[in-house]
């Protein structure tokens, strides 16, 4: 399979209708390799998405519950690491810095594929995602200043209702059950990845805090050592392993967010095939690491960060306290506006028309899903209100709650259209042929409606001896039944009376 086949997600990419009216469709259906492509990439996802609920509602049972809040502040708390090289972290630090560079590595390998083989490939393609993805960070990034500058309230936590968590979504969809076609799915997996991208950029350029030139510059050097090993095609995880701890641990040192690193190692990959490989050495390694980020590195991130005081005040205050209120309206209502809003403004300029299959409140539906801004939002809240510790708690409750909410909505308008998206999906997957592909991707191919043919008649073959021998058997019934009908008569008329 080339490369170039297996993008993360083309739910972007013009697709046309067959015939003379071959006007560009938005939310078109995927080819067959991107969709068997998204379908593994979900697995893993919404598995980790699930492993994240579990964390966050341990987190928050454990911190609220009062014989064990002290342990709870205690453990996460705990120091380790060695000093000399200024590493003595808490655990809750090490979660944010040391293990979301994993989870910042694969955005990193998704990126870089998206750039050399997927949508944001083609300009075209990629217009749906970037300006969704821009406007689903710019219109929450100003519904929170706005908010804060008339309740007078500090500016500095607008980037945290801008990120949404792609895994908790999925887990979501999964706890309600909801069927979402590809296209929907795909939808939404590339709005995150573009999400990821900004969300990287807003944490480089604006929660970096003062540079050790020193320490920058050999990070700076040992991505180079990275990138030319790479390139040389030397292998083994006993080479990369140290060497991507030395460029971690230099980056957290220079002052710029440790997880910079994890995405600079990931853009380095090469994500396209050469002639012979099954895999690229990006899909390899991704294949390999997703489910350490998904299944330990951002739950244990959740674990140690999702932990806040949630009592009767402190959840009232969400909603009067400006700040708080910003980032749970910025969430709910914004990211819902943004990607709505930029969505159908890129399909009017662009004139593209909706999917036949879908509804504009689909959309919608997908939009307010993506208000689920969970890791990202945590983390950009943590580096936003460094300091106040007890800003810094109430920043994250309302992220719980905005999400809360976002979800809640979401799941509403989702399942009001269930039936019509498992009906899609059966679609989608249904193989009467049994060849391996779903019958819909095959309507063009002559020898699938020749084999079809065949089926159907040989079906339609056994129906005829089926009823041939059901019409035997009648008759037979009927034979016997009028010979004993007169036997019986007989038996009767000899009976004395």
């Amino acid at each position: 399979m080339p490369s170039t086949t297996r993008r993360f997600s083309t739910v972007a990419s013009p697709t046309h209708t067959p015939g003379p009216d071959r006007r560009n469709k938005l939310l078109g259906r995927l080819s067959l390799p991107e969709r068997r492509y998204i379908a593994n990439a979900l697995r893993t996802e919404t598995v980790g998405g699930v492993l994240l609920l579990v964390a966050a509602i341990a987190a928050l049972t454990w911190a609220n519950i009062p014989a064990l809040a002290e342990s709870f502040d205690r453990v996460r708390s705990f120091h380790i690491g060695p000093a000399s090289l200024g590493l003595d972290l808490s655990l809750q630090h090490w979660a944010a810095d040391g293990l979301l560079a994993v989870f910042f590595f694969v955005a990193g390998i998704e990126l870089k594929r998206e750039l050399v083989a997927g949508d944001l490939r083609d300009p075209k393609a990629a217009a749906l995602p970037v300006i969704a993805a821009l406007c689903g960070m710019a219109v929450p990034a100003l519904v929170y200043l706005l908010v804060n500058t008339l309740g007078d309230g500090s500016g500095a936590g607008w980037a945290v209702p801008t990120a949404t968590d792609i895994a908790f979504a999925l887990a979501v969809l999964a706890v309600i059950g909801t069927s979402l076609p590809s296209a929907l799915r795909a939808f939404l997996l590339t709005l995150a990845v573009v999400d990821d991208l900004f969300a990287i950029l807003i944490i480089a350029v604006f929660f970096t805090s003062d540079l050790d030139f020193a320490a920058l510059g050999g990070a700076v050097a040992g991505l180079v050592l990275f990138w030319f090993l790479l390139r040389a095609g030397v292998r083994g995880w006993y080479v990369y392993v140290p060497l991507a701890l030395v460029i971690w641990g230099l980056m957290y040192n220079s002052g710029v967010h440790a997880t910079i690193a994890g995405v600079a190692m990931g853009l380095m990959l090469r994500c396209t095939r050469k002639e012979g490989e099954q895999h690229s050495p990006g899909e390899h390694i991704e294949h390999l690491v997703r489910p350490l980020s998904a299944g330990l590195a951002v739950p244990l991130f959740a674990l140690f960060s999702a932990g806040v005081s949630l009592s009767d005040e402190s959840i009232a205050q969400v909603f009067t306290r400006p700040e708080t209120l910003g980032v749970v309206l910025g969430l709910v209502v914004g990211k819902t506006v943004g990607i709505f809003g930029g969505t159908w403004l890129a399909a009017r300029f662009t004139r593209a028309e909706l999917n036949e299959d879908l509804a504009w409140p689909d959309v919608l539906a997908v939009a307010s899903l993506a208000g689920i801004g969970f890791t990202v939002s945590l983390l950009i809240g943590e580096l936003a209100f460094a300091g106040d510790e007890v800003l810094t708690d109430e920043v994250k409750a309302a992220v719980l709650i905005g999400s809360l909410i976002a979800a809640i909505v979401a799941s509403a308008m989702l399942k009001l259209r269930n039936r019509k998206y498992r009906a899609l999906t059966e679609a989608e997957e249904r193989d009467d042929d049994l060849d391996g592909i779903p019958d819909i991707y095959e309507q063009d191919n002559p020898e699938y409606h020749l084999r079809m043919a065949r089926i159907h008649e040989e079906k339609a073959a056994e129906h005829r001896r089926m009823a041939e021998a059901a019409g035997l058997g009648r008759a037979a019934a009927s034979d016997t039944a009028g010979g004993e009908a007169a036997g019986g008569s007989s038996t009767r008329a000899n009976r004395p009376a």
